[in-house]
């Protein structure tokens, strides 16, 4: 039997630890998706206590609690914390096989030094020695961005946002990693969302400019991305549930445009074509910049209605979708190519049956002098997992080449999700090893370490231009 995740943890072979320790552990991160909150990086908050650092904003452990049959006030509502952490502690000590599992260990072992296994018998005195060491400055918000050996983190952010935390986080310069803003124009792409009319306000009042027509709300988010670019931004973010394309035209987008902020009802054809025209003129953006686009496409949003109007969109109620999305996506790439402005873009799907549809896509926009310049992007949310990552890995090698591969992401809300970036590597290095002991590849060592160096960080480095 082996030990319980000591230093070989997911390293079954002795070609895959050596890759770890010797290539991957030490690497710096690039973090280029997560939803950290600015403000809270800029306010330097100290947290009141384990579940504050812990549960406060993550839903995947929130889901998981509401599995096992945890009082909603214990969850998201107003119980005790102590309480909350202890109904946490039952719930993932039952949950064998979820990356939760594997995440909150890591997470205890890494950020307090814990190595006891959590359950409802150990959570209390966790709960009172980690809430202890969370009043001392070393556990601060900054300070354990700083812990994990970050030198970019990339926030999520809304073309409105003034980034005046990014401003902040870079005229006090006590962050060793460097915080950079990145483009998220959801609200300005889905036409046919609530809310629409009074968001093209907000971009009009911050552009500087009325918006009349969907050529104006492209030269508004022109403004908003060259602001974007002086503050840092080399990445825009898209959450495209669904893969729209329509006709590229701006006289079918405006029927679309002019009927929502009349508030009167759209035709689908009219929102395919707004949706296309405004993507497509944002690619020609982030091209002509030298910007990567991300596509997380298939989530299914807020399935849950009484909770939505309770709680708000993130917390816990969302699935995979099974709507199709390969010629949609070829003809918007397409799109963007023959107009010689598709810019580099990494592709996220969360229905893992769509991997090769994705790592075949890629292919298709590959460009010669950029190395990888279309990424099969790595697993995301519900794909998030062991297997989920080995799936990937597998497909990308099978289909593209994993050498060029940008590597892992948090896409998290938590300070202390940086070990996934650990548990990733240990996959990476785990894969690449057996392949290696099962004589599909020479065991020349310097030449994996590289590759490993290389999707650990220095092809995200040189990808993103930061």
């Amino acid at each position: 039997m082996k030990p319980f995740m000591d230093e070989n943890f997911l390293l079954s072979t002795e070609t895959a630890r050596v890759l770890f320790h010797e290539a991957a552990k030490d690497m710096p991160i690039i973090d280029y998706h997560c939803h950290l909150q600015p403000r809270e990086i800029a306010q330097n908050i100290k947290f009141d206590n384990i579940t504050h650092l812990m549960l406060g904003g993550d839903h995947y452990k929130w889901r998981a609690m509401l599995s096992w049959g945890v009082e909603e006030r214990l969850i998201r509502g107003d119980g005790d914390p102590k309480e909350k952490f202890i109904a946490f502690a039952d719930t993932v000590a039952h949950a064998i096989g979820n990356p939760l599992y594997h995440w909150t260990h890591l997470e205890l072992q890494r950020v307090f030094g814990v190595d006891t296994p959590l359950n409802k018998d150990t959570a209390s005195e966790i709960y009172d020695y980690t809430s202890e060491l969370l009043q001392q400055d070393d556990f601060r918000a900054q300070a354990l961005v700083d812990k994990f050996n970050v030198d970019y983190l990339c926030t999520t952010d809304d073309p409105v946002d003034d980034l005046s935390f990014h401003q902040a986080i870079a005229a006090e310069g006590k962050l060793k990693a460097r915080v950079l803003p990145t483009f998220r124009p959801d609200k300005a792409v889905n036409v046919d969302r609530a809310g629409f009319a009074d968001y093209i306000q907000q971009l009009s009042r911050v552009a500087g400019m009325e918006i009349k027509s969907t050529a104006d709300v492209l030269t508004a988010l022109e403004r908003r991305v060259e602001y974007f670019h002086a503050l840092g931004a080399r990445i825009s973010d898209h959450g495209m549930d669904t893969v729209p394309y329509g006709e590229p035209s701006f006289k079918q987008a405006d029927k679309a445009f002019k009927a929502a902020m009349a508030g009167e009802e759209m035709k689908q054809k009219h929102i395919d074509s707004y949706r296309t025209v405004i993507l497509a003129g944002l690619g020609a953006m982030y091209a002509q910049r030298g910007w990567t686009q991300q596509y997380h496409m298939s989530a299914m949003r807020n399935n849950n209605t009484a909770m939505f109007r309770r709680y708000g969109p993130d917390v816990g109620f969302d699935s995979i979708t099974d709507q199709p999305i390969a010629h949609n996506l070829s003809r918007l790439m397409d799109l963007q190519d023959t107009q010689g402005q598709l810019p580099k873009t990494i592709l996220y799907c969360l229905n893992g049956a769509a991997n090769g549809i994705i790592g075949t896509m890629l292919g298709n926009f590959q460009q010669g002098g950029i190395k990888g310049k279309i990424q099969m992007g790595s697993g995301w949310w519900f794909m998030d997992q062991k297997d989920g990552m080995e799936d990937q890995l597998h497909y990308l090698a099978n289909l593209g080449v994993l050498g060029t591969f940008v590597g892992m992401l948090t896409d998290s809300r938590s300070f202390i999700s940086y070990p996934r970036h650990e548990y990733f590597r240990r996959i990476l290095c785990n894969v690449i090893g057996n392949w290696v002991e099962n004589g599909e590849y020479p065991a020349d060592m310097e030449t994996l370490k590289g590759l490993v160096r290389d999707i650990c960080y220095n092809n995200a480095k040189e990808y993103f231009g930061i």
